[in-house]
């Protein structure tokens, strides 16, 4: 949607085809017994990706969102009865750390220093700007960033550069959880994956007010609002090309032209099934998949104040749940739990005394797991690990269930094998070896959206329709 936002304001004819009822894709949103649920990506960061896109188009963003800060990013619960508030101002942060941990400020200080520099050096190069295009690496920036690479970003796990710099093992892990937010390990991805803490805890977090799905029903109406036409319930079933020329789409039988097609699909399927060439897309599955998502939707009957907004309940073994996700691909009998309560922020998503708990674990991609047995068994496990830190029993008190499983994330999304960001940064050139915003092969097919260059997430789709759209702006001044 942000693409055909850019690409409306750029002159060109728009029109989106979506195989869902609702736009949105993973971003979307459903009411149960009254209780609101955000069905998918939780966390709000960078909220200027999304007021740029407002400002290009020459509307005033406040007439279509708005949203508000959050004093403290996530709360961490750990099995040894420690329980950390990861405020988002600096200062506090390390003071919390040094209280309950007693790790040591200037470590925290020093590191959230450290990631802000390689994000700002390297980060905003590889996020905005396409690493397959020649000119990119000839810009003076490219330099400046290169300059900035240390051996052990990129030949260095992310938890051996973490347990370098703090003191505390509760400290470590809180760290190594950043790697969860593309889908990798950080046993294993780089530590370049440091400069992730960045984002939520130098720059902050943010609620969007009505919730994630604010997000879809603003853009999908600035979308609306420049000319764009939405046609839901029709997937794309063949993208059309001669000669090494993209000329359309078939849609429902139909072939409707197309002087240009972008895809947001998971970018293995495109090639599986709309380009039907088997070979790229084997090439592309020798990458490893990113992890995949188990969560359940709970309507809680009683309110917890202990409880923020994001909250997370670590495992005691992080290495080995890791290990049972990446290598034998299996639910950990003790997960790290995240718990998203948007009734924290308004209470009006859930009825009143109530509270809305979206509650997930990171599980291995789909391999043909029995999802059923699976789901049963880390239900229980989970309530076990949230009762025992709570210090109650929170059986009796989940009045509606609904639960969504990786099965299920790659039915609903074409997301193979439910993995939620497709490829894992789990190697060391992962980065650079993840699928461009184009192909060479035919002319006028671009890619967006978390499969492809730069990644998953909120903030990268939303960087990778400006990678997109600049692309095609750059492609079609070169023709003129």
């Amino acid at each position: 949607m942000a693409t055909a936002v850019r690409l409306a304001v750029q002159g060109f004819e728009v029109v989106v085809y979506e195989k869902n009822s609702v736009p949105g894709g993973k971003l979307t949103a459903f009411k149960q017994n009254g209780f609101s649920f955000d069905a998918g990506p939780s966390l709000f960061t960078q909220p200027q990706n999304v007021e740029e896109l407002f400002a290009l188009a020459g509307e005033p963003i406040t007439k279509y969102f708005s949203y508000k800060p959050i004093p403290i990013a996530c709360k961490y619960f750990y099995e040894n009865g420690k329980v950390i508030n990861a405020y988002t101002n600096q200062e506090q942060f390390a003071g919390e750390l040094q209280e309950q941990v007693n790790e040591k400020p200037s470590n925290v200080l020093r590191y959230l220093k450290q990631s802000q520099k390689i994000f700002d050096n390297i980060g905003t190069v590889f996020i905005n700007h396409s690493l397959h295009k020649s000119k990119t690496w000839l810009h003076k920036r490219a330099l400046t960033a290169l300059k900035t690479v240390r051996f052990n970003y990129l030949f260095q796990s992310l938890h051996k550069h973490n347990s370098s710099q703090f003191l505390a093992a509760e400290t470590v892990q809180l760290f190594n959880r950043f790697a969860t937010y593309n889908g990798s390990n950080p046993y294993k991805a780089p530590a370049m994956l440091s400069l992730i803490p960045h984002l939520e805890q130098n720059q902050g977090t943010f609620y969007p007010l009505g919730g994630m799905i604010s997000i879809t029903n603003a853009v999908y109406q600035l979308a609306l609002n420049k000319g764009v036409t939405f046609n839901f319930n029709a997937p794309v079933e063949r993208i059309v090309h001669h000669h090494g020329k993209v000329s359309g789409v078939v849609v429902a039988g139909n072939t409707i032209s197309a002087d240009m097609v972008v895809s947001n699909g998971d970018v293995y399927f495109i090639y599986k099934n709309l380009l039907s060439n088997q070979h790229k897309a084997k090439k592309i599955l020798k990458q490893e998949r990113s992890s995949s998502a188990l969560i359940f939707y709970w309507g809680i009957s009683k309110q917890f104040p202990q409880l923020k907004l994001h909250n997370i309940f670590f495992t005691t073994n992080y290495q080995q749940e890791f290990d049972a996700i990446f290598n034998t691909k299996i639910l950990y009998h003790d997960p790290t739990v995240y718990i998203n309560i948007t009734s924290k922020e308004e209470p009006t998503q859930a009825p009143e005394g109530k509270e809305n708990w979206f509650v997930m674990v990171n599980v291995p991609a789909n391999t043909g797991q029995d999802w059923q047995v699976l789901k049963e068994k880390a239900k229980e496990n989970i309530i076990a690990k949230i009762s025992r830190l709570l210090g109650e029993d929170i059986t009796p008190l989940i009045e509606t269930e609904h639960t969504l499983d990786p099965l299920m994330i790659e039915n609903q999304t074409g997301s193979y094998m439910g993995s939620l960001y497709g490829t894992s940064s789990n190697s060391k050139m992962a980065a650079f070896v993840r699928h461009a915003n184009f192909t060479g092969k035919i002319e006028g097919l671009y890619f967006c959206g978390g499969s492809v260059h730069p990644g998953g997430g909120i903030p990268l789709c939303l960087k990778s329709a400006k990678i997109v759209s600049e692309l095609i702006a750059s492609d079609n001044h070169q023709k003129t």
